[in-house]
């Protein structure tokens, strides 16, 4: 039986950050909803996602060959009503029914472009947002017109952190920015002649630079949201939602070489996040739900590891 919400989440040297985001997850959200695929990348710490994949047994693992091809073949591939995407760095620590969710997409089948997980009229009210107030299942929901919105937040509708999208509405918005050719499909397959004698000469990753295309999560998303706002007379025009259920928790980048901006330090690397897994620290859902976030994005003041 195919469950209702595909949730595909990206990950690279991150064992113990995304098993709190699955473990939150699923402490939040209906797990017989849900199917999670992990797309990630074998870079460091194998053993320890290892170790996670035979925990979370359920979860269909991607091991990351060629980025733009493992996504865009799995797209193709979900027969899922809805998508919701996440990345390693989130954590959950409130829920929406999801009675209400798909009663939204049931009324408001032809504005919706998606129902977010990540706004609340809270962290929207001193930014100037027009938000419209109704009622659905009898619980109060908010909409906004992401087409005039005036934050970042507001105007963004195709992100990779907790916003549930109709798999159609995906499918379409990929199809464009994958730019994907029959020809091309077939000459650049991973096993192709073609590719075995052009890699001594380009990489994969720049050629699809060269296509104006994607090569990782990142620029997928940026690639994405361009393409929505270059488009927006053919994409609906509102994002639902009713309050914050999830942020980005941001204390240090999967490029080892650099700090994050917000929180980077020495004790928040992945090396030794890495090691604090290895000696049974994880993350403390407990404190988050009793501090929860009032942002999309936190830094260290809300992570809190406790061993178990």
């Amino acid at each position: 039986m195919v469950k209702p919400i595909s949730n595909i989440v990206f990950s690279m040297n991150r064992p113990l950050q995304l098993e709190a985001y699955l473990e939150s997850l699923y402490r939040h959200m209906p797990q017989e909803k849900i199917q999670t695929y992990i797309i990630y990348k074998v870079n460091l710490f194998n053993e320890q996602y290892c170790e996670l994949f035979r925990r979370f047994s359920d979860c269909i693992v991607i091991k990351e060959q060629n980025f733009h091809d493992d996504f865009v073949n799995l797209i193709k591939h979900i027969d899922s009503k809805y998508i919701l995407f996440g990345t390693d760095d989130v954590v959950y620590y409130d829920s929406v029914d999801f009675a209400v969710i798909e009663e939204a997409f049931s009324r408001a089948s032809r504005d919706i472009f998606g129902f977010s997980l990540r706004l609340s009229p809270q962290s929207l009210k001193e930014k100037y947002e027009k938000i419209t107030e109704m009622e659905i299942g009898g619980e109060k929901i908010y909409r906004l017109n992401w087409k005039k919105g005036q934050n970042r937040n507001a105007r963004y509708p195709f992100e990779l952190n907790s916003t549930i999208y109709r798999t159609a509405l995906v499918a379409e918005i990929i199809g464009h920015v994958a730019k994907e050719y029959p020809v091309l499909s077939k000459m650049f397959a991973r096993e192709s002649i073609f590719v075995k004698l052009l890699s001594p000469i380009i990489s994969m990753k720049h050629f699809l630079i060269s296509l104006n295309t994607f090569h990782d999560p990142n620029n997928l998303e940026g690639f994405a949201y361009r393409w929505c706002r270059e488009h927006k007379s053919r994409m609906p025009g509102y994002l639902y939602f009713q309050k914050l259920c999830a942020s980005a928790i941001q204390i240090n980048r999967v490029n080892t070489t650099v700090d994050n901006p917000i929180d980077g330090s020495s004790e928040h690397t992945v090396e030794a996040l890495n090691e604090k897994y290895k000696q049974g620290y994880r993350f403390d859902m407990c404190a988050i739900e009793k501090n929860k976030p009032v942002e999309t994005h936190g830094g260290q003041e809300h992570f809190k590891l406790i061993k178990q």
